[in-house]
C-alpha cells in the first residue's frame, strides 16, 4: 500500500486520523512515527469500528504520553499499541481500567537484558533535542537493507519528526522496562501480546512472559516478522486483531 498523509481531526488535546463507525479502537504508534504507520490497520478495522489513530504528544514520563489519550476518550475503547505505543497501551489499561475494553501490546518490551538496556540507553544519550538524527541505523534494525515503500515512509517520518519531541519519546522508551508483574496481574479484560518471530528486541519470550502474568490473555508470534510488522505483515496482523476485537465486541 501507499503511505500517504491523511487528514486529521481533534481527539481531545491530540490530532488524530479517524475513520469508520462502531465500537471504538485506538491505535498508538511508536517513537518517531505518526498515525499513518497504522494505515493498513485503519483501512481494515474501520470497516466495523470507529478507529482513532492519534499523533502522540511529547512528555517527560510515560504517564505524560498516556494521560492525554485517556483524557480524550469519551467511552471505553479497545487500545492497541505498537512498540512505545504498546507501553502506553498497557499503562493506560493498568491506570485507567474504566476506559478500556481490551488491550493489544504489539512488539512490546519487557525486562530487557543488560546488554539491550545499555544499547538503547546509549542511543537515547546521543540525542541532543535539536539535531535530526540519521535514521539509517534505526531503519536497518527495522527493515534490514532491502528497499521498500515501508522503509521509505519511515525514513520520511523519522527525518521530519521534531527532534526535541523525538528525544523526549525515545528517552522514555529507553528507560522503561515494561509493567510490573503485579500491575499485569490486575488487568481484568482481554489482552493480546503480539510480536514477530524475527524480532530481536521486543522478543517472543517477552510477549509470552507478559501473557503468563496477565489474566484473560494470550501471546501470538507471527512467523518471519520483525519490529515493523504492522506495516510489513499487515494481513497477518490484521487477521489477529480482527479475531481479537470481534471476539470481545
Amino acid at each position: 500500500m501507499t503511505w500517504t498523509t491523511r487528514p486529521r481531526s481533534e481527539f481531545g488535546p491530540l490530532q488524530a486520523v479517524r475513520a469508520g463507525a462502531g465500537p471504538c479502537v485506538v491505535l498508538l504508534h511508536g517513537v518517531g512515527l505518526r498515525a499513518e504507520a497504522w494505515g493498513a490497520q485503519i483501512n481494515e478495522l474501520s470497516q466495523d469500528f470507529d478507529v482513532i489513530a492519534p499523533d502522540i504528544m511529547a512528555g517527560e514520563g510515560l504517564a505524560e504520553f498516556t494521560d492525554p489519550v485517556a483524557e480524550a476518550l469519551d467511552r471505553p475503547a479497545w487500545i492497541i499499541g505498537h512498540s512505545m505505543g504498546a507501553m502506553m497501551a498497557l499503562d493506560l489499561a493498568i491506570r485507567y481500567p474504566g476506559r478500556v475494553r481490551g488491550v493489544v501490546a504489539m512488539n512490546a518490551i519487557f525486562r530487557r537484558s543488560d546488554e539491550a538496556k545499555r544499547a538503547v540507553q546509549a542511543r537515547a544519550a546521543q540525542l541532543d533535542g535539536t539535531t535530526i538524527t540519521d535514521p539509517s541505523p534505526t531503519l536497518t534494525r527495522w527493515f534490514g537493507d532491502t528497499p521498500s515503500p515501508e522503509r521509505t515512509a519511515c525514513d520520511r517520518w523519522l527525518t521530519t519528526a521534531d527532534p526535541n519531541a523525538y528525544r523526549a519519546a525515545y528517552t522514555v522508551f529507553a528507560n522503561e522496562d515494561g509493567p510490573s508483574d503485579t500491575a499485569l496481574k490486575t488487568v481484568a479484560y482481554p489482552a493480546l501480546f503480539l510480536t514477530g518471530a524475527d524480532e530481536p528486541n521486543s522478543t517472543p519470550a517477552m510477549s509470552q512472559a507478559m501473557a503468563a502474568l496477565t489474566p484473560q490473555s494470550r501471546a501470538v508470534v507471527i512467523p518471519d516478522a520483525a519490529h515493523m510488522m504492522p506495516m510489513t505483515h499487515p494481513a497477518a496482523v490484521n487477521a489477529h486483531l480482527r479475531a481479537f476485537l470481534t471476539q470481545g465486541a
